[in-house]
């Protein structure tokens, strides 16, 4: 397990010192690296043991799922040319969830966006430069998933449809530690990804989680909070993992409509939602979308945003969390 041995902000930062401080139910808490990010654990009523077992189940998952191992299941599938592909059922289930995310935000998600992210600039692992992406020359984008089929543990991608686990995959990864943690015997559980939170169960302290929305011009410090029993909280940003191409700087969010990179005068987008992975594929048409704070919640989430000049605005649902 590679440890990340600098100090870290993100917006589990509340619950873990509450954690740190040892009020309310007894409390273990733990930060690792995995999937290109940092990943923070708050185990209410389990031990270090569980935590070793949650630490080890996100690696098992990130084995699965990152595109820049060859081995993983996403790389056999990418590189499958229309075969049938054995997978772990968890990437059963992943690809199901890409296929639903998808559908849900009519095509606005898009999990078949990694040609044109490899084109632009995005084939190498920004922790480790020398794993690196391949796809077979049929790989193209746009193209269109609904041939995929899923039977079992055996998943068919049609031949020039590739898939990047992406922020779903911390999503689902998030989900999945969860409702691991609780099967277990937890009495409650934060898992935060890379800025995909999933809470579930009692909190360290106090009748809710205080999830901290960090804000993306001043490190260290937060711009809004959400109070959570059960569910998640996503944050996207375009300010994040991004690059040099051709002189101006661009990221990893693409405008599904245009294939370019998100350039908007909103520069985060922040979703409450009942899963981690809901959460996480809402965010998306957030940066486009005109009507984002009134569509949001029609799908049962709640969303805030943050302008490129400091503004914020919110769903007039999101107060019901704060």
């Amino acid at each position: 397990m590679v440890q990340n041995t600098e100090p870290h902000w993100s917006i589990a930062a509340d619950a873990i010192r509450a954690a740190q401080q040892g009020v309310g139910a007894p409390t273990v808490a733990r930060e690792f690296a995995t999937m290109g990010t940092v990943a923070n654990l708050v185990l209410v009523g389990g031990t270090a043991a569980m935590l070793d077992e949650l630490v080890h189940t996100a690696e098992f998952l990130e084995s699965l799922w990152s595109r820049f191992l060859a081995d993983s299941d996403i790389s056999r599938l990418n590189n499958a040319e229309g075969q049938p592909t054995t997978v772990d059922p968890l990437t059963a289930k992943l690809v199901g969830e890409m296929l639903a995310a998808r559908t849900l935000t009519a095509g606005e998600y898009d999990p078949t966006i990694l040609p044109k992210l490899i084109a632009d600039g995005y084939a190498s692992s920004r922790v480790n430069p020398a794993n690196v992406t391949t796809l077979p020359a049929s790989a193209r984008w746009p193209v269109d998933p609904t041939g995929t089929t899923i039977n079992g543990d055996e998943v068919t991608l049609p031949i020039g449809v590739t898939l990047d686990s992406g922020g779903i995959g911390k999503g689902v990864a998030a989900d999945v530690l969860a409702t691991m943690a609780m099967n277990q015997g937890a009495l409650g559980i934060l898992v935060e990804i890379g800025g995909d939170v999933r809470i579930a169960g009692t909190p360290p302290d106090g009748p809710h989680w205080r999830i901290a929305i960090e804000d993306p011009f001043i490190e260290e410090q937060s711009i809004a909070s959400a109070n959570l029993v059960d569910g998640a909280v996503a944050t996207s940003s375009i300010l994040k993992r991004t690059w040099e191409k051709d002189g101006a700087t661009v990221n990893h969010l693409i405008d599904t409509k245009t294939g370019e990179s998100m350039n908007t005068d909103i520069v985060t987008v922040s979703v409450i939602a009942v899963s981690a992975a809901i959460a996480e594929v809402i965010t998306k048409p957030g940066f486009t979308r005109p009507d984002f704070l009134t569509w949001a919640p029609s799908l049962g989430a709640a969303a805030f945003v943050v302008y490129r000049d400091g503004r914020t605005a919110q769903s007039s649902n999101w107060k019901d969390y704060s």
